[in-house]
């Protein structure tokens, strides 16, 4: 478990823990908190901030506090899953295609060839048009696009270890190749896929968002910190703290992932190294 928390204890990695800590208590137990209900107006539209909306109104006059306090489930559901799926499918082609170097390296490198062709937000609306604006929808366009760089990655990272001598070690004893792919490489290419899960993370908001400031993700009356964004953009100059806020919570939780991921790769990056040494 040591092992595990030495990330926290450099600088970066400390502040980032707090801040994510502090996101993700806001997003779990915030609609526990929220003043008023998720779609009760109790004012005006673009309200300033009061004693009864310390955030003021938004554009239906509902409370803006309470749905901050609602937004960031969805967030953290949608960007996670996604990032999530992306890894697994990114993982195990990266894997396949950087061990076993023979004919499917290339047939799986050109597949995921063909899927970085395409711009990423225009396979997004392509997809999310053409099935429908379902959540799942969202999420599996967002992980299919997030796969061939992850892809490619964990290829690049596992060439590197797999000409390593404990690799050799491990064949000359007979171990079979899924054995050596989770016990041997997996293990010691954690370093640069930590360094790479903030900016997974990251895009996987931007995407989310892009799609539900189109309305074609998630539709009225969900609360969602990138909705709450695009509903309320046209009064920003009479509310500033409706788009504000849930922006704010947006940039808090990337910057407080990619500290984390930062901070993990370097010190996941001396246990890799140690790892290899001993192997």
């Amino acid at each position: 478990m040591r092992e595990r928390l030495r990330f926290a204890r450099t600088g970066t990695g400390l502040a980032g823990a707090v801040l994510l800590a502090l996101v993700l208590l806001i997003a779990i137990f915030g609609p526990y908190l929220a003043p008023h209900a998720l779609d009760q107006p109790i004012g005006t539209p673009y309200e300033r901030p009061s004693a009864d909306a310390w955030l003021g109104t938004d554009f239906l006059g509902r409370d803006v506090l309470s749905r901050v306090l609602w937004g960031g489930r969805s967030v953290l559901a949608l960007a996670g899953l996604a990032t999530l799926l992306a890894y697994a499918g990114g993982l195990a082609i990266g894997l396949v295609a950087g061990y076993t170097r023979s004919l499917l390296d290339p047939l799986l490198m050109r597949s995921v060839d063909v899927l970085i062709s395409f711009p990423a937000l225009v396979f997004l609306l392509v997809l999310v048009t053409g099935l429908g604006t379902s959540e799942g929808v969202l999420v599996l366009g967002v992980a299919i696009i997030q796969m061939p760089a992850i892809a490619r990655i964990v290829r690049s990272a596992t060439l590197a270890q797999s000409v390593r001598g404990f690799v050799e070690a491990a064949v000359a004893r007979g171990e079979g190749t899924f054995s050596i792919l989770r016990r041997e490489l997996l293990p010691n290419i954690v370093s640069p896929i930590a360094a790479d899960v903030g900016i997974r993370f990251t895009l996987a908001i931007i995407l989310v968002a892009s799609v539900n400031f189109l309305s074609l993700g998630l539709q009225p009356p969900a609360a969602d910190w990138a909705l709450m964004i695009s509903e309320n953009r046209s009064g920003l100059t009479l509310n500033p703290y409706a788009v504000l806020a849930p922006a704010l919570m947006i940039a808090l939780l990337t910057i407080s992932v990619n500290l984390v991921g930062d901070a993990v790769a370097r010190t996941q990056g001396i246990s890799a190294s140690a790892v290899g040494a001993r192997a």
